[in-house]
């Protein structure tokens, strides 16, 4: 079962997902010092709005766009929804504690009934961590199956993978799948700052002079149809999904494992599940948080994998790190590239460390696959291949995402 891609659902620091597209290619970054809370100090931040987002309010943002792009109404009752978070509710959690915090006068204070207490937990009750996926449920209103992937950085691209399986063994037709994340809040800054993981100035991803990453709001969500019920409806498609690679390091909670055996072996299990050689990959999508550690073990992934010809771009010095969603933003623009034929830059990229065909300008060219990469804390590896709409030479064995 061929399963397409019929609409995007984006929202980032840069804008919407047409907004996003075309300040992306034009260099722009959504990065600026931001001090969302008086008792840390100033950082680069990407930030939707003037203020943190909320969760759920984010998601249905993301939502609406996705429906909107495929031309879809409600109520969507047999469509399966796969919608992950990394952070969760965590912002909501934070919130609550505080709250309660300063009702005890500085200490927790015993929770006892009444009408204070009732409400924090009305409250407590919306923060579960997969309520992404709740309000994607209840959105489109929803009776079929509901998940909520939570794999670190690489959650964006599982739930991307999850949704896709469950088209391609024809357990439903359509599925929202995808990640949104609003990780601004003063526990996140505080632990990665505590890391050393955190950038002074900006984000510049495979950059000689780079400082470390840079948290940024955002989400995409896509709508993945049989290839069937897309063209019984005359649905636009932007591309097919044709395979995927998971797996994890088993190592370590945060570095990842030297050598990269496990982020080699998802590539090659996405590659072959997508009957594609590396050397049919047109375009790479990187992770790249501008991170020492990361960008140098992909880095060394990429250049043991692929000719050195392949094009290779991160887009998170435009975007920030959205952490959970940024596979599923780095997957939306791997389908943008396919459908416009242009890749996007690397924005924030200055002095290459690593010798690859990095693409510092949008360029364009006629590709006509594309292959998103994601890695997370505790050792998870994603990656997803993708191609043009109505390149059916292309990955047409049958594929899917198997295990590690």
């Amino acid at each position: 079962m061929d399963v397409v891609v019929t609409g995007i659902g984006l929202v980032s620091a840069l804008g919407s997902l047409e907004i996003t597209w075309k300040r992306l290619l034009a260099g722009d970054s959504g990065i600026r010092y931001r001090q969302p809370f008086a008792a840390l100090e100033p950082s680069p931040l990407a930030l939707i709005g003037d203020t943190p987002s909320t969760l759920p309010i984010l998601t249905q943002q993301v939502v609406a766009a996705a429906l909107i792009d495929a031309g879809l109404g409600l109520p969507l009752s047999d469509c399966g929804v796969v919608v992950g978070s990394s952070r969760g509710n965590q912002a909501a959690w934070e919130r609550l504690a505080q709250a309660l915090w300063e009702q005890g006068n500085g200490r927790m204070p015993q929770l006892q009934s009444g009408s204070l207490n009732a409400q924090r937990s009305l409250d407590w009750l919306e923060t579960l961590p997969h309520i992404s996926a709740i309000v994607t449920a209840r959105q489109i209103q929803t009776t079929a199956a509901v998940q909520s992937p939570m794999a670190a950085c690489a959650t964006g691209l599982w739930s991307i993978a999850q949704g896709f399986e469950l088209v391609r063994t024809g357990q439903y037709e359509r599925v929202l799948a995808g990640a949104v994340e609003a990780p601004i809040t003063p526990l996140t800054l505080a632990g990665f700052t505590q890391m050393g993981a955190l950038a002074k100035t900006g984000a510049y991803p495979f950059d000689r002079h780079r400082e470390g990453l840079v948290l940024g709001e955002g989400g995409a969500i896509l709508v993945l149809e049989a290839s069937t019920l897309a063209a019984q409806r005359g649905a636009t498609v932007y591309g097919r999904i044709l395979g995927a690679g998971l797996t994890a390091d088993g190592y370590h909670v945060s570095k990842p494992e030297p050598g990269g055996r496990a982020a080699i072996a998802a590539v090659k299990q996405c590659l072959q599940r997508s009957n594609l050689d590396a050397a049919e990959i047109g375009y790479i999508h990187a992770h790249g948080t501008a991170t020492a550690l990361n960008d140098r073990n992909e880095a060394h992934l990429i250049q043991a994998l692929f000719p050195q010809s392949v094009p290779v771009s991160s887009t998170k010095g435009a975007t920030g790190h959205a952490i959970g969603a940024s596979g599923a933003i780095g997957a939306a623009f791997c389908l943008m590239a396919l459908r416009h034929q242009v890749l996007p830059p690397c924005v924030g990229l200055k002095q290459p460390e690593f010798a690859l065909n990095f693409v510092t300008q949008p360029l364009p060219n006629a590709i006509q696959t594309a292959l998103c990469l994601s890695f997370g804390f505790g050792g998870q590896n994603a990656a997803i291949a993708f191609a043009a709409s109505g390149e059916s030479g292309v990955g047409s064995r049958e594929s899917g995402i198997g295990s590690g």
